[in-house]
């Protein structure tokens, strides 16, 4: 299978490292204008790369092509990519600019628009989703999701990459990261309550941290804390009710249940093996990442199914345009 990766950034070369490590077959080339970025792929994992999309798409003639450019730019890839024959996978768009536009045309072109979500395909969540279904009565959540903003890419200015911009601002990553998942968990969302400000002073032209009282429509209720105000990186959950106790800080190794007929909390341990890369937080392990690529492989080759559509998506960014907008439902 030909596969062209777009944007060779951190999660451009993250996306080729996993792909060499499910095939050795694969043929893969990069493609990023930057020239530095080119250089760094070549090193690390030794691809071929390009400067220009539209020669690639002509010459290289890819049958898949991996979209890890800044979100903004996604509409108009995806669109010259579906015409060229590829079969699409997408980090995050945060917009849904072109996602009409899109989904037709990739319905026409019988190709893949296969979307990330990353958190749908870790071992953790599908453990709490699990539970979550298969317990008796109503359950409610506390969930607090913050990392500090400079912290996120320590290498570079804010102003220079995606989370500068209000389009695509850091707390908007982070409701796009965990909406999914929660929405698939604990129900369709019947109301919530806004509330959010600035409690920095950092360079950024939206609030910096949101708290949600949510509502769903099976009567599960939950508070969503949302920031880039957070000076430790920190995913810390607890999921409660009559019947069950859970909680998990967003490591793998850090999701534990109450039994309360023994009165003792056990962990729950999920993985054989743990990917994780030198530099990220103790939260951000390769596992997932890996899983929703053979996903997508496997949808391209006609098995499976993704576990995340354009569609519902659409609907989660006009939910957070209006969390943003500071309406609450």
């Amino acid at each position: 299978m030909k596969i062209m990766v777009v944007g060779l950034g951190s999660m451009g070369r993250r996306r080729v490292r996993l792909l060499k490590q499910i095939s050795v077959d694969f043929e893969i080339v990069g493609v990023d204008s930057n020239l530095d970025r080119q250089k760094q792929a070549k090193e690390e994992l030794g691809i071929g790369t390009q400067s220009d999309l539209e020669k690639t798409l002509v010459d290289f003639k890819p049958e898949c092509a991996v979209v890890s450019t800044s979100p903004l730019s996604h509409a108009a890839i995806i669109e010259n990519c579906l015409k060229h024959g590829c079969h699409i996978f997408t980090e995050l768009n945060l917009v849904s600019d072109k996602y009409e536009e899109n989904m037709l045309l990739a319905k026409e072109q019988k190709k893949t628009l296969f979307l990330s979500s990353t958190f749908l395909y870790r071992d953790e969540i599908k453990y709490v989703a699990e539970k979550v279904a298969n317990t008796a009565g109503l359950l409610n959540y506390n969930y607090h999701v913050g990392q500090y903003l400079p912290d996120w890419h320590p290498w570079e200015s804010i102003q220079n990459y995606f989370v500068g911009d209000k389009r695509t601002n850091g707390c908007r990553e982070l409701f796009a990261i965990e909406l999914p998942w929660i929405i698939k968990t604990f129900g369709e969302i019947k109301s919530y309550k806004v509330i959010s400000d600035r409690n920095t002073q950092l360079p950024i032209e939206y609030n910096d941290n949101y708290l949600l009282l949510i509502e769903h429509i099976n009567g599960n209720k939950g508070v969503l804390c949302v920031d880039v105000v957070s000076r430790k990186a920190v995913r810390n959950l607890v999921v409660y009710g009559e019947k069950l106790y859970l909680t998990w800080d967003g490591t793998p190794l850090g999701l534990k249940e109450y039994d309360y007929n023994n009165k003792a909390e056990k962990n729950i341990n999920l993985y054989a093996s743990i990917d994780k890369q030198e530099g990220y937080a103790s939260f951000v392990i390769e596992n997932a990442y890996k899983n929703e690529l053979e996903t997508f492989i496997n949808v391209v080759n006609g098995k499976g199914c993704t576990e995340y559509t354009f569609e519902e998506d659409k609907k989660v960014l006009a939910m957070i345009d209006d969390i943003e907008a500071g309406n609450s439902k």
